[in-house]
């Protein structure tokens, strides 16, 4: 196999006609990777990626095979089709918290979506809306509007892109909140596969998504998550300046935040890890 690329927390390798996704226990938080891996983070990404891909079994995705992998990338590795990816990171919000509660402080829209007024942290918005930004090589995602996105895919693929993604942020949330988990937003990407829009990378996961434990939800103030949002809290609480180098995962921080992603895993599945 020959190892084509590494990114924050996925690395890709070419095996044949196919390729191999693995993704490693590193933990990225505003674009850079932390110095401290997260034991078992990777395969429980892996895991839950997989479980919703089945459980989106009616959109494209790239998975050939969650097993034909090779041994050393049991678990945590899955043999995917080869995609012309689309540069846009498609992220669908339900609740407003994050770059689009600043966004929103500052301008009553988010991604040029006007919002109603007086929303807080944590609220839930009217309905869905879908806020995309660039797809950085590297450096930080960008934000931008629909518009953009039109002007870089063209009408049509852009509307596709929209409609997929809320498709999969509403399913997955409803799913998720009968299981006493609030999925607050998420990202999804897409790729070609010949002349099919297919999702790509990972889905609803700890990683892409904010988790919120439904029985704790309080508007007004930032929610307790089952994600790396975590990890970004402490490493924000340290005065880093969300630059590379980032500073080291102390081993407390370290286990409440693996305890968290298999939380998560077991609550949106219902299996034990």
């Amino acid at each position: 196999m020959k190892h084509i690329h590494a990114g924050k927390v996925r690395d890709l390798y070419e095996d044949g006609d196919s390729l191999i996704l693995v993704a490693s226990d590193r933990v990225s938080v505003y674009d850079v990777v932390l110095p401290t891996p997260i034991p078992d983070k990777g395969a429980m990404l892996t895991q839950l990626s997989n479980w919703w891909f089945e459980y989106f079994s009616d959109v494209p995705n790239h998975i050939l095979s969650t097993t034909d992998v090779p041994a050393e990338f049991a678990g945590r590795g899955v043999r995917v089709k080869p995609l012309k990816m689309v540069k846009v990171e498609c992220i669908a919000r339900g609740y407003l918290t994050g770059g689009g509660l600043k966004e929103y402080e500052r301008t009553g829209s988010v991604s040029g979506v006007a919002l109603p007024p007086g929303l807080v942290e944590g609220s839930k918005l009217p309905e869905p809306i879908f806020t995309p930004t660039t797809k950085a090589d590297a450096g930080h995602d960008e934000p931008i509007t629909f518009e953009d996105v039109v002007n870089q895919e063209g009408k049509e693929i852009a509307e596709q892109l929209r409609d997929l993604t809320l498709q999969v942020y509403t399913r997955g949330a409803e799913h998720a909140a009968a299981r006493g988990v609030i999925i607050a937003d998420t990202k999804v990407e897409f790729g070609w596969d010949g002349d099919n829009l297919t999702l790509g990378d990972e889905v609803l996961t700890s990683d892409s998504s904010r988790f919120w434990p439904a029985d704790q939800y309080e508007p007004g103030r930032v929610q307790p998550s089952f994600d790396k949002q975590f990890v970004r809290d402490w490493s924000t609480s340290t005065g880093w300046n969300k630059e590379y180098p980032g500073p080291e995962i102390p081993a407390d921080v370290v286990a409440a935040t693996r305890a968290k992603y298999a939380q998560a895993y077991e609550l949106i599945t219902g299996k034990a890890w």
